[in-house]
């Protein structure tokens, strides 16, 4: 979860909402992305769906089945479908997210017995660590408007 950190750092600093994401297979980084929408000028540029598909690229498949994704913050709808999408084994996450969460907060897309595999969710991992850099950021945001 700490390299998920890292990378909502390199978010932070290039003006994009500090979320983070790793994917790791065999205790090893194989993707890892953060949040690059303004810079990209693409809403699905989150940082779950640019390290998926690094971890796609790297095994030279579809399917994750034997990854565990690190995330900063609770992934969205459009990030817990390619979570599934995907067949990720595992997902950390390490804080809520109270407007459009769906792990838990405001959905639990990734509910287990829905689908033709389950996924395991952890949550609380850096939580506070994650809040901080996100209040710090909508702060900085505010403070800019006026």
């Amino acid at each position: 979860m700490y390299s998920a950190l890292k990378e909502a750092e390199l978010a932070f600093e290039e003006d994009e909402v500090p979320i983070g994401a790793v994917i790791v297979h065999n205790n090893k980084i194989i993707g890892k992305g953060h949040n690059q929408v303004q810079r990209l000028n693409d809403p699905t540029a989150h940082a779950e769906i640019l390290a998926i598909t690094a971890a796609a690229n790297h095994l030279k498949s579809k399917y994750l089945i034997d990854c565990d994704l690190y995330i900063t913050v609770e992934p969205c709808l459009m990030c817990s479908g390619a979570i599934l999408l995907s067949h990720l084994r595992s997902v950390y996450f390490s804080t809520y997210e109270p407007k459009l969460g769906a792990s838990g907060s405001v959905y639990n897309v990734l509910e287990k017995n829905k689908y033709n595999h389950n996924i395991k969710i952890y949550s609380g991992i850096y939580a506070e660590e994650s809040k901080a850099l996100l209040k710090s950021f909508f702060l900085k945001k505010r403070l800019n408007k006026n």
